[in-house]
């Protein structure tokens, strides 16, 4: 045999058997990963080849989601943020005020700041909050500001806002364990996410999971519990200071409302771990561990023994989930009680360890789509494929006689390297990369006609079996290379500017395309070479 034939069958081998390996040779653990395994029964040849290849949302089932973000909230809370830290700016600059309110989303009033102290004032406000907050006079008052933010900050803050949601969202959903979502900005400029989840069987569980804003915060009470609202405002002459809040707790122990300080000793961004845990005060029930970064128990610390013997909240979701008297030093942890089950705790927990979502989020379209569809589709799919398998395997062995095998075979090998790709890079199989995968063995088939065309008109000229082979490839590849390559350079265009769905049949078509260039030309060549390479002389070729 030909060495240099001999080195082409041991590539094709090495490369079938990668591509078998790749598609039967691995079964999921129970973690998600991936682990070696040798099918020794058509029972795990089937499972092995079910873990490896991804089914999207129209094929498997699941969740579609369509969800909007308050981004508004963030703003606000940023307006919120700064008027609380304000007040302990200017007393430590020794600047009078009398008050320091929001007026509106992204608008701070400051009042009573004396004439004498203006300049100082202005100075003051440029260092801290030049360029993205811009200081102006209130109309009629000479001791009054407004201290707006400009447009373009809050620009920034509302598109921070989309961001940070995609990720807090992204990791909530892994943590779920669910595989191969889909969570990306929808829409054009309506803060828009879409959420896909194939094979969630849960669906209220995870909504809860990702719309939980999740903001945690430890909060100094000054007074409470109170039986109601009305009752707490009455103990305080029916106003609150401005450094207070009254919120209501769910503890149910501990039920009722309480005035807590405004601002937070720390919060959920203080937040290093948190797990769910057994309460060894409540048997049956579960608590949620918190543990806080060094930033956040350099701060925790050195409050909780200045505060020894005062009450202390732990504030989830403006709702006070647990008080407790500070009883000693506590630098970097603490726990959240309450009626919990494992689940709910594990939730909790997971939702904290995520990270609080910069704003509330609101459901705009919400399908649920049954595994019975994608059962169906994929059935549809595979007869389809199946159908047209065969259609083409007569038509070419009708037309082509022997050689249409070889093009059988070179098809053959196009959807084991089509499939085992999807396998190794993770990639998503829906019904429109269905579609993209029987496009592909459409073009796959008609490079092969192309070359057997250019090797039927070599032999009509009266050229030798061997230079009609030689001839017709090298005068057939260039059409391929040709039409294979454009059709790709629009596959990527698609891929880049589509959505999921259309991701999906640019993927499956591209690796098509690229595997069709290896089989059409280089193992169907090889194969029409084996064939010569067994005669003495050849003389006829069946095509």
């Amino acid at each position: 045999m030909n060495p240099n034939l001999r080195w082409k069958g041991l590539l094709i081998l090495s490369i079938v058997l990668l591509c078998l390996i790749g598609l039967f040779g691995f079964h999921k653990k129970p973690d998600g990963k991936f682990a070696f395994s040798f099918p020794t029964s058509l029972t795990t040849l089937r499972r092995n080849f079910a873990d490896r290849i991804n089914l999207g949302l129209d094929l498997r089932g699941g969740m579609h989601l369509i969800l909007q973000v308050q981004v508004n909230e963030a703003v606000r809370t940023e307006t919120d943020q700064v008027a609380q830290r304000l007040p302990t700016l200017l007393r430590e600059q020794a600047i009078p005020y009398t008050e320091v309110r929001t007026v509106e989303l992204n608008r701070l009033q400051l009042s009573g700041i004396p004439v004498e102290y203006t300049d100082r004032f202005r100075e003051f406000i440029a260092e801290h909050y030049a360029p993205v907050y811009e200081l102006s006079p209130v109309p009629g008052d000479s001791t009054g500001y407004f201290l707006t933010m400009t447009l373009t900050y809050a620009d920034n803050i509302r598109r921070d806002a989309i961001r940070t949601s995609i990720e807090t969202i992204r990791q909530r959903v892994d943590a779920l364990g669910v595989v191969e979502p889909t969570i990306q900005e929808h829409g054009r400029g309506e803060h828009e996410i879409l959420v896909q989840l194939p094979g969630v069987d849960d669906p209220a569980r995870v909504k809860n999971i990702m719309q939980s804003t999740a903001m945690l915060e430890i909060k100094l009470v000054h007074d409470g519990p109170f039986a109601s609202e009305t009752t707490a405002l009455a103990s305080r002459g029916g106003i609150l200071p401005p450094d207070a809040m009254l919120l209501r707790s769910v503890e149910r122990a501990r039920e009722g409302w309480y005035i807590v300080s405004r601002s937070s000793v720390v919060s959920g961004r203080d937040l290093r771990s948190a797990r769910a845990e057994i309460d060894p005060e409540k048997p049956g029930f579960y608590q949620v561990s918190f543990f806080l970064t060094r930033d956040g128990a350099s701060r925790f610390g050195p409050f909780t023994e200045a505060n020894i013997g005062n009450p202390l909240a732990v504030v989830l979701d403006n709702k006070i989930y647990s008080v407790a008297t500070i009883q000693s030093r506590i630098d970097d942890s603490g726990r959240i009680t309450g009626q919990f089950t494992l689940q709910t705790a594990s939730d909790l927990a997971l939702v904290l360890r995520s990270g609080a979502l910069p704003a509330s989020i609101r459901y705009l379209e919400e399908r649920t789509v049954g595994p019975s569809l994608g059962a169906d589709s994929i059935r549809a799919g595979f007869t389809a494929c199946i159908v047209g398998l065969l259609a083409v395997t007569a038509f070419m062995i009708f037309y082509y006689r022997l050689a249409g095998v070889n093009a059988i075979v070179a098809l053959m090998l196009n959807v084991i390297i089509l499939l085992a790709a999807l396998a190794y890079f993770r990639a998503t199989l829906t019904l429109p990369g269905i579609a993209g995968i029987i496009l592909g063995v459409g073009m796959a088939v008609d490079a092969n006609v192309l070359v057997f065309e250019r090797i039927r008109e070599e032999l009509r000229t009266g050229k030798t079996v061997v230079s009609a082979v030689e001839t017709g490839f090298e005068r057939a590849f260039v059409t391929i290379f040709d039409s294979n390559v454009t059709t790709i350079g629009a596959a990527i265009f698609l891929f880049l500017f589509g959505t999921g769905p259309v991701k999906g049949f640019a993927v499956t078509l591209t690796i098509g395309l690229v595997a069709n260039l290896f089989t059409a030309i280089y193992v169907s060549r090889a194969i029409f070479e084996w064939v010569l390479s067994r005669q003495l002389r050849p003389a006829t070729l069946s095509i």
